[in-house]
């Protein structure tokens, strides 16, 4: 049995070197692992209790849901806007989170990696989408981290999926995080 691991990525942007990174892992996933890459953030409404309605949720919110619901780990993939992450991710963790106890993510492992422009590659929006996951009830994986600094630069004319480094460090990310997983389906 494959461990199923979704990638959610936080910029909608079509040449974001993030979603390049979540698309690399896709084609990375090691035996014993698939990773699927998410689709439709962009059209989530922001959470709302009022219309967080059993029977009458959002159908794009409930593709979310259940997607997670199906996954064993999520991979998510975030830039650093304004040093931290972007509102399409933390929607998508709010929607996530519900209800109380009981969400999709809820005991699930959750790895948060990244590129950003910056120097430290992200990092403080990383560690805000930890704090989030794991308040949202998500078993973050503290000790599987990657951020990687000067995505402008190093990527401009290099895919991720091209650069050994960068190959090397993400198939170990994703090892791990299936190992995780194995090791929570197991208990």
């Amino acid at each position: 049995m494959s461990v199923r691991i979704l990638a959610l990525v936080g910029s909608l942007r079509a040449g974001s070197h993030n979603r390049q990174l979540a698309e690399a892992a896709v084609k990375l996933s090691p035996e014993g692992s698939e990773v699927a890459l998410y689709e439709g953030l962009a059209e989530i409404p922001f959470y709302n209790e009022d219309i967080d309605v059993e029977g009458s949720v959002p159908a794009a919110a409930a593709r979310l849901r259940e997607a997670a619901a199906g996954a064993d780990a999520l991979l998510l993939f975030t830039p650093e806007y304004n040093g931290t992450m972007p509102a399409v991710l933390k929607n998508a963790i709010d929607w996530l989170s519900r209800p109380y106890g009981a969400g999709a993510i809820s005991g699930k492992p959750v790895v948060v990696i990244g590129t950003a422009f910056g120097q430290y590659g992200g990092v403080w929006a990383h560690d805000d989408a930890r704090k989030a996951v794991g308040i949202a009830g998500g078993k973050v994986i503290e000790d599987v981290k990657l951020s990687i600094p000067g995505s402008v630069t190093r990527f401009a004319e290099v895919h991720p999926a091209d650069d050994t480094e960068v190959v090397e460090q993400l198939t170990e990310v994703i090892t791990r995080l299936g190992g995780h997983a194995a090791e929570s389906a197991a208990a």
